[in-house]
């Protein structure tokens, strides 16, 4: 049943929001001069509603509908809208519902990591092309799932990494591609960021809200505590795959972009939580499961990738705390986020080579705008967008190699065309999960 608002949510202030620019945010159209009716899955979180508000400033789609299992959140999100484009969408808790009655033309799925297959892949049986969040899933198998469902249905998948439209990641690879750092034997992709040890958080009821069963759908019902929604769940690995699932992805697929390659040949990941402590769950508390660091080693034909992240020690003695370096035997080059791209020579005397960020929202520091324009082009002109689901599925499963190793506690070799790991029962098992029923696994 569609869902209903409660009056007490609505306010003022979440009606006026963004009504100011209402009227330019209208002035364009798509070439048909028919707006594209847009949904939301997980509209009521705030990343979701950054990608909305640009979609709206892009002009070309009208939002008829948002779906969130959090009723608070999707209420706010709705008058959010209503401010902006002076019409109300419709509001869901059930995806499936959504789909069915909306009959829409694109849908952004921004949901934790373990919902992006199944939704992603029900929004293009329905006919719809999707905007969805990276990672691209949970695991590999659900993520080849996505690559498959979207080629059958012929629709257009962007996925959110943003960093492949950027303009000075769009430069740096340039200078990169055009031999600037020579030749590259070696790439190091890292996030770090402070942190010290966790307390186990009280296990309690859900929210009323919030549809806690819906939440969890193919994952295991774990027992509710505040830290995992809305903002907490990608440390837990129920839902999605730590820091190596989250920040990895967009370094990582910065690899992949520069060298062309699609997959390494081996990987192998450490890791632990010496400073969070172990992992607790019981009936009465729980912490977050996710490693609080890890270094994990990828091997290529022609160069090495390692990816390392720490969640404690965050510290100014680092020029950096984020991006990737990539040695080259002409100097050592930076990609970074907010502090954009330098080359730092080998050669005694030479110059150093800096190009500054720049980024459509500032104050987020992302490049969303670009990148929805360009999903949108996509679908007008026919063609795969920059961050195609092939594209999301290759950096995705990086990371998902990286985690998979860690798990089992060694290194594995990777058959990229075949993905799988060769003559190794154990490892290819984690290549999919159980659901939870009534939920299926995608084939």
């Amino acid at each position: 049943m569609q869902f209903q608002r409660r009056s007490f949510l609505k306010s003022a202030a979440a009606a006026t929001v963004w009504a100011g620019s209402a009227p330019a945010i209208f002035s364009q159209s798509n070439k048909s001069g028919k707006k594209l009716r847009l949904g939301v899955i997980g509209g009521g979180g705030w990343w979701a509603m950054n990608i909305l508000r640009v979609a709206l400033e892009d002009g070309r789609c009208e939002c008829v509908a948002l779906c969130d299992v959090d009723a608070d959140g999707l209420e706010v999100s709705a008058d959010d809208v209503e401010g902006i484009t002076g019409s109300l969408p419709n509001q869901y808790r059930d995806y499936r519902e959504m789909l069915e009655k909306e009959k829409l033309d694109v849908v952004i799925v921004s949901t934790p990591d373990h919902w992006h297959a199944l939704q992603t892949i029900a929004c293009l049986e329905a006919g719809a092309h999707v905007f969805v969040e990276k990672p691209t899933g949970h695991t590999i198998g659900e993520s080849r799932a996505m690559v498959s469902a979207a080629r059958n249905a012929g629709r257009v998948v962007q996925v959110g990494l943003h960093r492949r439209i950027g303009p000075h990641h769009v430069s740096g690879m340039k200078f990169l591609k055009d031999g600037g750092a020579g030749k590259i034997g070696m790439v190091r992709c890292f996030a770090h960021s402070a942190g010290g040890p966790e307390e186990p958080t009280p296990n309690e009821e859900p929210p009323e809200e919030l549809d806690w069963d819906m939440y969890c759908g193919p994952a295991p019902l774990r027992p509710y505590c505040r830290r995992i929604h809305p903002g907490g769940f990608r440390n837990y690995l129920d839902f999605a795959n730590g820091t190596l699932g989250d920040w990895g992805i967009h370094w990582l697929d910065q690899v992949l972009w520069w060298s062309g390659a699609k997959y390494p040949k081996s990987v192998h990941c450490i890791g632990g939580r010496p400073i969070k402590g172990p992992a607790i769950l019981t009936d009465k508390e729980q912490t977050s499961d996710a490693p609080d660091h890890q270094v994990a080693t990828y091997e290529f034909d022609d160069f090495t990738c390692v990816w390392e992240h720490r969640r404690f020690a965050g510290n100014e003695v680092e020029k950096s705390n984020v991006g990737c370096y990539f040695y080259g035997d002409k100097g050592i080059f930076h990609m970074g986020w907010r502090d954009g791209w330098t080359f730092y020579p080998s050669k005694k005397g030479g110059q150093t080579i800096h190009e500054d960020p720049k980024f459509d929202n500032e104050k987020d520091g992302h490049n969303v705008p670009p990148l929805w324009a360009d999903f949108v082009d996509a679908i007008e002109q026919n063609r795969q967008p920059v961050a195609d689901v092939e594209v999301g599925h290759l950096s995705t499963n990086m990371s998902l190699l990286g985690m998979l190793s860690w798990k089992l506690g060694r290194s594995i070799e990777w058959d990229g065309e075949k993905e799988i790991i060769p003559g190794d029962n154990e490892a290819n098992r984690l290549l999919t999960r159980d659901y939870r029923g009534p939920w299926k696994y995608p084939a």
